[in-house]
């Protein structure tokens, strides 16, 4: 059910020949995004090196709401993955600390960290299956797993071996978020579990960010339902995707590790159009473009992060997103329409 490809209108843009800086952007560069064609736009917002330049809501949607993150969330769970790497107390490429995996003969001791970050752990998980309402997202998120989502997603056997192919997974993220909880608390009360988390994720990245509206929805158990459901404000949307352009906080401070954002942003074995958690795409039709990495959800929910020149000729960072209700299947006009706004400020090929 959530948006698991990259955005290909995006990349498309390209073959026309690139993009030159703009002296100055429309009125409102954000009206692309308000078309008739473009479904439930409810809110959008465009950043330049952390300077509000558009923001604009639909009718009905303001300052005060909350959005949910759908799939977006999954950037931010390998955000607080990257945080316990950075302290020690987990390794990328040591065997994920599952405890139920490494019972004698189990081939799943052998999923590393950094393969479920890269979705490519070998588990089967039907992200999408039909009927719809079979699939194991549905199921989980809605159906008959939602009392312990990490143990429906922890308990399913191989399909591939770990590291062989790319399956895009919300139940993976369910999992990296119960490692982040056991990491931090051998507690088994979901009270205690929960805040665990919830506090460690406001210290390390919601408040340095400045996304202190953020809200985090956790299942029976005290798991954070890592893959699918936050919710944020537009500006709290607009303040992840200022971390996941260079990992820094609203102060200027480092809040992700620049060795562990590379590797959220490098390409992965099995796709390279995704990295750790993260969707990796490129304006060029060469793949020498200015490269946009971004968080992507169901519907429609997009923060792309990507560097270009403003409307003064000058390198720039930017943040766009786009946040609605549009069906899977109209999307491909929502990629185009924010490929359009980022295309102003991209230098020519």
């Amino acid at each position: 059910m959530q948006r698991k490809r990259a955005l290909p209108a995006l990349a498309a843009l390209a073959l026309v020949g690139g993009a030159a800086p703009v002296a100055a952007l429309p009125d409102d560069p954000l009206a692309p995004l308000f078309a008739a064609d473009q479904g439930d736009t409810r809110a959008a917002i465009l950043v330049e090196d952390g300077k509000v330049i558009a923001k604009r809501y639909a009718p009905g949607y303001s300052d005060a709401n909350r959005f949910i993150s759908w799939s977006t969330a999954k950037t931010m769970t390998a955000m607080l993955v990257g945080e316990l790497v950075s302290d020690g107390r987990l390794q990328l490429d040591a065997p994920a600390p599952i405890a139920e995996w490494h019972r004698p003969g189990d081939p799943r001791s052998g999923i590393t960290l950094r393969q479920l970050l890269n979705m490519a752990s070998g588990l089967k998980h039907t992200e999408v299956g039909k009927p719809i309402e079979a699939s194991d997202t549905n199921q989980v998120l809605f159906a008959s797993g939602t009392a312990n989502m990490a143990a429906r997603a922890i308990a399913q056997p191989l399909e591939a071996r770990p590291g062989e192919k790319f399956e895009y997974s919300s139940l993976t993220t369910i999992i990296l978020a119960e490692i982040v909880t056991r990491t931090l608390t051998d507690s088994r009360d979901p009270k205690t579990r929960a805040t665990a988390y919830r506090d460690f994720a406001f210290e390390r990245l919601y408040k340095p960010a400045g996304a202190t509206g953020a809200f985090l929805e956790f299942d029976s158990a005290g798991t954070q339902i890592g893959g699918s459901v936050i919710h944020l404000t537009l500006d709290d949307f607009a303040a992840m995707g200022a971390l996941l352009l260079d990992g820094k906080g609203q102060h200027g401070e480092q809040v992700i590790a620049p060795d562990w954002l590379a590797f959220m942003k490098t390409p992965s074995p099995t796709n390279p159009v995704y990295g750790g958690q993260t969707w990796l795409n490129r304006f060029a039709a060469d793949g020498k473009g200015p490269a946009i990495a971004s968080m992507n959800g169901h519907l429609g929910q997009y923060v792309l992060t990507f560097r270009g020149l403003g409307r003064d000729g000058k390198p720039h960072a930017y943040v766009l997103v786009r946040l609605g209700n549009t069906r899977e299947d109209k999307l491909d006009v929502v990629e185009h329409a924010a490929g359009r706004i980022a295309a102003q400020l991209v230098p020519a090929n």
